[in-house]
């Protein structure tokens, strides 16, 4: 008797070479859950990143510099303040008095600094993050399999 194999069992792992798509799909996936202030964040730090990404950049540098990854940083917040002033500038009076009650009557000083600090930790993290995966992703494509 002559018996053969469907095609799904001859071949077993079509989908071998698909972990990089699944990984991909699973970052992807696990952005859309960030919080709203990251969301808002995350643009910038996109934009940042693909404006370093070029052969031969400091982000592909075996050990990176921190001065340089904190001057990254420090382009991403200014950016991001510098548009959020526009955007403030643009709103009419009464948008920007709701957009000051819902931040909080008490947005001078200390709570300020804070705010700002803490915005900064963030854009550390996800500036981190983001090198962190696109040179990994550097990575496998400089792999040749031959």
């Amino acid at each position: 008797m002559d018996y053969r194999l469907p095609y799904y069992m001859a071949y077993p792992m079509p989908l071998q070479y698909d972990d990089e798509r699944i990984e991909r799909y699973d970052f992807e996936y696990m952005k859309s859950m960030y919080p709203q202030t990251a969301k808002k964040v995350l643009p910038y730090v996109e934009d940042e990143c693909d404006r370093m990404e070029y052969e031969g950049s400091m982000m592909y540098d075996e050990y990176p510099d921190q001065l340089q990854l904190r001057l990254m940083c420090r382009r991403v917040y200014d950016r991001m303040m510098r548009e959020e002033k526009e955007e403030l500038e643009m709103a009419d009076e009464e948008d920007v008095e709701q957009q000051y009650l819902q931040m909080g009557r008490q947005q001078n000083g200390r709570n300020r600094r804070d705010r700002d600090q803490h915005l900064r930790e963030i854009i550390e993290i996800l500036l981190f993050q983001e090198l962190f995966k696109r040179r990994s992703d550097h990575r496998k494509r400089g792999r040749r399999y031959y």
